[in-house]
């Protein structure tokens, strides 16, 4: 016949009690200590013959214990700081004829080194927690201030000065303009200057991420929601930019499908996870920045209306570089205290001639070609200035195909009249000037063939074919 605990040796009961329970304890319903065992007396620098019969709280610190034995409602898992380290307990009141009798109380680990091992490990873990956060909110803040943009330009200083104020709203902002003028620096300077400062700012770049992967990343997913998820799901951009700013960085290559599902999060300010019943309500500012023409887009079917005038509540255009020359001195300068700190150099300068030449180029690429520029000469300088032989071909060839042009010549000096010579098909002129486009694009954007596409203006699929007919690789 079963016989329960009585089935047990006496003397068996308290070493089992002691090898699974770790450290325990008993109190009555007025916090009395019935029952504590040695390791658990041990820990606390006291022993079993001083802690029994006496109040709980006078015997451990932080406990718990007599109030459990009070209301009746157990604590599992509770964090139970004990001589400056951190325990998890678990407290059950103890239940007789419907009466609460008493408590029973335990705590993990069983000797203050087994402790000391797994704080050791936990520890660890718990740093390397810190430092990946701080790094995320480091990533996640606004690297540049309006102080940071430059240009004494009256059409780029009307610009500047329009977003500063514009800054403080929680409405939507549109940036426009050519690749390369500084939309994310805008951008940032923006969230920077408003309420949400001390918040995430999360950029997305919605023409460098694959369609099927673009809503995962907007919106995130639940646990299990398709192959390959990651346990325990994850937050999307909206939800990570939660009380913050979300920058849409070419959002006129977000797909048409994407843009009805973004459309009803800027309308409903909540999100639903893929595989997610629930939905969470966010409270983001949008700031979303093209180099496409988006009227054109919303004309030809492209983009969405109603996400355009969504988006286009304030509407900033960026003049490119082309139109602020008199700022390429200026630009110049910041660029390369900038490249001094990448190259460990300084008081690197630019040489007249060559800041004539940057004067008269037409930077199709903007402040990024000219950054390019800069990096390319620091690459091949000697000494500290930057002279004509130091620019890429294109800017050192300027000078003999100008030199007619910008030559007057009197009646006199008339250029002789040249030899016939061959004269090529209008198609096989086009097809060299197409060729020599590419090269020059693909020269500015250090052979980014994504951005050299979005300098010469056509799409990604029509530049690789021309690169492929022209062999460039």
């Amino acid at each position: 016949m079963y016989q329960g605990l009585k089935g047990i040796p006496d003397n068996w009961q308290e070493q089992i009690i002691n090898l699974l329970a770790e450290r325990i304890v008993v109190v009555d319903h007025d916090g009395i200590i019935l029952y504590i065992n040695e390791a658990y007396c041990e820990f606390l620098g006291t022993t079993v013959k001083d802690a029994v019969h006496r109040p709980v709280q006078d015997v451990i610190e932080n406990t718990r214990m007599h109030i459990v034995a009070n209301t009746g409602q157990k604590e599992l898992a509770a964090l139970h700081p004990i001589n400056g380290s951190e325990m998890i307990a678990n407290r059950f009141p103890i239940i007789e004829d419907g009466k609460i009798v008493g408590a029973v109380g335990t705590v993990m680990f069983r000797s203050p080194e087994e402790w000391r091992m797994y704080r050791t490990k936990i520890q660890g873990l718990v740093e390397e927690l810190k430092y990946y956060k701080t790094k995320l909110e480091k990533e996640l803040k606004s690297k540049y201030r309006f102080s940071d943009l430059i240009g004494k330009c009256s059409t780029f200083l009307a610009t500047k000065k329009f977003a500063e104020r514009i800054s403080g709203s929680n409405s939507s902002v549109l940036l426009m303009g050519d690749s390369g003028t500084g939309k994310e620096l805008f951008a940032h300077a923006i969230h920077n200057s408003s309420m949400r400062s001390s918040l995430p700012l999360v950029a997305i770049n919605c023409a460098a991420i694959p369609e099927h992967l673009l809503e995962s990343e907007l919106f995130g997913y639940d646990d299990g929601a398709f192959t390959g998820a990651k346990k325990g799901g994850k937050k999307g951009q909206f939800e990570i930019a939660n009380n913050g700013t979300l920058f849409l960085d070419e959002i006129g290559d977000m797909p048409l499908s994407m843009q009805s599902k973004l459309l009803r999060v800027l309308q409903e300010k909540e999100v639903q996870r893929i595989g997610g019943q629930k939905s969470i309500s966010i409270d983001v500012r949008i700031i979303a920045a093209t180099h496409r023409d988006l009227e054109k887009l919303v004309e030809e079917g492209k983009f969405r209306q109603d996400l355009y005038y969504r988006l286009n509540v304030i509407k900033i255009e960026i003049p490119p570089l082309r139109e602020r020359k008199e700022d390429i001195p200026l630009i110049s300068q910041s660029l390369l205290k900038k490249l001094e700190r990448k190259f460990y150099r300084k008081g690197i300068e630019l040489s007249a001639e060559v800041e004539e030449r940057l004067m008269k180029h037409e930077w199709p690429g903007n402040i990024r070609e000219l950054e390019n520029v800069l990096e390319r000469s620091i690459n091949v300088l000697d000494g500290k200035t930057i002279e004509v032989a130091h620019l890429p071909l294109y800017l050192r060839d300027m000078e003999s195909e100008t030199s007619f042009v910008n030559t007057p010549l009197s009646p006199n000096k008339m250029p002789a009249p040249k030899a016939q010579l061959p004269i090529d098909s209008l198609k096989e002129t086009l097809a060299r000037a197409e060729k020599e486009a590419i090269l020059h694009a693909l020269d500015i954007t250090n052979g980014n063939k994504q951005e050299a596409a979005k300098v010469l203006g056509i799409g990604k699929t029509s530049f690789y074919e021309k690169c492929k007919l022209y062999a460039i690789k």
